[in-house]
């Protein structure tokens, strides 16, 4: 038997007896490399180096920026200056649900987290309003994947890595698709509630708007602070990933003073478990990557595109299939570490900018993160409603095919993802 095929084999009966993606690919690619006389000393040394990436280190500490904003009062005053502003509009509530999401996303860089931040608010929100509940679990779901495609995003800094690409660049690329699909959800929420004649709340008085909004001006400052430091040469991702961290425990437990040590124990559980996770399937997609290396597939499969493969239209539309189909079962990162190493050299031969294509990828997984089974944001959602996975993929299907075309729009206009980084 070949490797590469004892490598997919016992990845897929790994990940059938549901042992987690990235044990299961961790285990399988070690198998195919011990097949060609490789040494676990190799193996394991590659592992760490591989997690001693600068860059890497932003990972935690926008996790840990998130868990604070959802816990400690931040995303609560956002909402609350947001409903002052818009909730009189006729789908206003829907407008606050995807502004907030559009504001903790510009921070957390992470869609699930973003999806339980604000659905845990206004999911009831939004039913109290006369909104369908199968609806509003649609809306969170849809616009908490924008978590990973306003910057700073966790995807986007693996993709760096792997692909050695800069990150305040793919950062910037990611802004544009991320208003574009914002603005887009905006649009049809407010079509929708006109159609539904879905209610709105009462007008605030200018005072109450001022008042709400001063609240509220740490949680506003934060994405300034994080994006404005990188983009002006101030700090580096990493190091704005740590300085949102520190910002968002001092309002927290100084200003809004809702964070206490019971609260504080709990999210530093919470941030090791969800960064633990990241690192493990990273650890493990290094030693694919080492296989793939070896076996030269990424070489094999760029000859045969170019045999074989038409057009880079052709290509773009097989490669979105593909982490669709891939999407259904695996993890954002697991996803990034395996492709990005085969299509890196492809790319060259079709003319395709990596960075148009790390936004392409983005957007892939953010549908990734509302598909069953495995859509993280599907099961986040449902344990926030307490309503069943089915009833809440059932909300998500309109939101689906948003979200498909406007994937469509980026892929044929790369100039929506390349305009800021010229």
């Amino acid at each position: 038997m070949s490797p590469v095929l004892a490598l997919f084999l016992a990845f897929i009966f790994l990940c059938l007896i549901r042992v987690p993606v990235a044990i299961s690919l961790g285990l399988s690619s070690i198998l195919a490399l011990n097949m060609i006389d490789f040494t676990m000393y190799t193996i394991i040394q590659k592992m760490f180096s591989q997690l001693t990436h600068v860059s890497l280190m932003a990972i935690p500490g926008f996790v840990f920026t998130g868990i604070i904003m959802s816990k400690g009062g931040i995303s609560r005053h956002l909402i609350e200056a947001l409903k002052a502003w818009v909730g009189h509009m006729r789908g206003g509530l829907a407008v606050v649900t995807i502004l907030a999401c559009m504001i903790f996303a510009a921070i957390s860089g992470s869609s699930p987290a973003t999806a339980a931040a604000i659905g845990s608010i206004m999911i009831p929100g939004l039913v109290n309003a006369g909104y369908k509940k199968r609806y509003a679990m649609g809306l969170i779901a849809c616009a908490g994947t924008l978590g990973i495609l306003i910057p700073p995003s966790i995807p986007l800094i693996l993709y760096g890595v792997v692909a050695e690409e800069s990150i305040s660049q793919l950062f910037m690329a990611g802004v544009i698709p991320g208003i574009l699909l914002g603005g887009t959800l905006i649009l049809t929420a407010i079509i929708y509630a006109r159609i539904n004649n879905y209610g709105s709340l009462p007008k605030q008085t200018w005072s109450n708007r001022w008042k709400k909004s001063l609240k509220a001006i740490w949680g506003f400052l934060l994405p300034i602070l994080i994006l404005g430091g990188i983009y002006g040469g101030v700090v580096t991702p990493t190091e704005a990933s740590f300085l949102a961290c520190l910002y968002s425990v001092v309002v927290s437990l100084f200003i809004y003073r809702e964070l206490t040590f019971k609260k504080f124990r709990s999210m530093v559980n919470e941030s090791i478990n969800i960064t633990s996770m990241i690192y493990l399937i990273i650890a493990s997609a290094v030693v694919f990557g080492m296989f793939l290396t070896v076996a030269q597939v990424p070489q094999d499969l760029a000859s045969w595109m170019n045999a074989n493969v038409a057009n880079k239209w052709i290509f773009l539309i097989a490669v979105n299939l593909l982490i669709f189909i891939m999407g259904m079962f695996l993890e954002s990162a697991a996803i990034i570490l395996i492709t990005v190493p085969i299509f890196l050299p492809i790319l060259a031969l079709f003319n395709i900018n990596p960075i148009h294509f790390a936004i392409i990828l983005t957007i892939n997984l953010e549908i990734a993160m509302i598909t069953p089974p495995v859509g993280l944001n599907l099961f986040v959602v449902s344990g926030i409603s307490r309503e069943k996975v089915g009833e809440v993929v059932r909300g998500v299907v309109p939101f689906f095919f948003l979200m498909v075309l406007v994937l469509a729009i980026v892929v044929i206009f790369p100039e929506i993802s390349l305009f800021l980084t010229k």
